[in-house]
């Protein structure tokens, strides 16, 4: 099965993230949207080989006609107004693999063509290896786009359209106020500036909860999974005098990292088989009619 995560840069306007929820019919399994990030994530699959495909080019369309980067304000990096679109084999067989790059260089073409909005490849769907910091870094200053216009789109920006393994994305609200603390541990954490293998993560202040935040993207969970990385952000936080209060898993989890997971843990985060990706799926089995 092929999964979809497109993060859209809107996380307030209700109406809005509920039109581009509905453009994408039954193959959203999750909508999470903060409202300090001014992000939502959509996680799309379905039973189908090309739900996934399908569904992200409505949310696409939807998002060209509803959203506007020119008045974004959020605490999150942004290219464009559909910022991120990575496509995911949920499985190591090589043949979805093979069909998630194809995915994305189908969807970067179309986006590009039809929308003008610039495209810039990364992870697997890249020609050269780039991953995804380092297209926030280099885009349009040191490299060009691999489709569409060699500048943003006025209003949409530009997209970062990968392939890549699954991953989980993780945010440790922390006790403290003062984003300068998330900011340390961020640094602490980081593999890129010698921290934990596979995690990348940055600090923000989360103003409607006047809390700070540590966010993480654990992009190799077979060197570092959820629980080691979660609690590597408590150890650090106790160092600093603060804690951490809530943990809150943006989209959805792999089922076999939450088997990984202790029930200690479990209890103390809050995280349950309902946030898994395969308890999604066969929810939408459940419900679809039977003819």
């Amino acid at each position: 099965m092929l999964e979809c995560v497109p993060n859209v840069s809107e996380g307030r306007d209700a109406a809005v993230l509920g039109a581009l929820a509905e453009a994408t019919g039954s193959s959203l399994l999750d909508l999470h949207s903060d409202v300090d990030h001014h992000r939502s994530v959509y996680t799309l699959a379905g039973p189908g080989g090309r739900d996934a495909e399908a569904a992200v080019r409505r949310l696409a369309r939807a998002v060209a006609r509803l959203v506007d980067l020119r008045s974004h304000q959020g605490v999150h990096p942004r290219l464009g107004a559909l910022d991120v679109v990575p496509f995911v084999a949920l499985s190591p067989v090589r043949a979805e693999k093979e069909q998630a790059v194809e995915a994305a260089r189908s969807f970067a073409r179309w986006w590009s063509t039809v929308f003008a909005v610039p495209c810039f490849l990364y992870d697997e769907a890249s020609r050269d290896g780039r991953d995804l910091p380092e297209v926030r870094r280099t885009a349009f200053r040191l490299a060009e786009p691999d489709y569409g216009p060699s500048a943003p789109h006025p209003r949409l920006g530009a997209t970062a359209v990968g392939a890549r393994k699954p991953l989980v994305a993780v945010n440790c609200v922390l006790a403290a106020r003062e984003v300068e603390v998330a900011r340390r541990l961020a640094r602490q954490l980081r593999e890129s500036t010698g921290g934990v293998p596979g995690v990348r993560a940055l600090g923000f202040h989360l103003a409607a909860e006047d809390r700070a935040q540590v966010s993480m993207n654990l992009v190799d969970l077979d060197r570092t999974g959820l629980q080691d990385a979660v609690l590597h952000v408590r150890q650090l936080a106790r160092a600093e005098r603060t804690d951490v209060v809530k943990v809150e898993v943006v989209g959805l989890l792999p089922r076999r990292e939450l088997d990984r997971c202790s029930e200690d843990f479990l209890t103390w985060s809050g995280l349950d088989a309902s946030q898994t990706i395969e308890a999604r799926v066969e929810d939408r089995r459940n419900e679809a009619p039977v003819t």
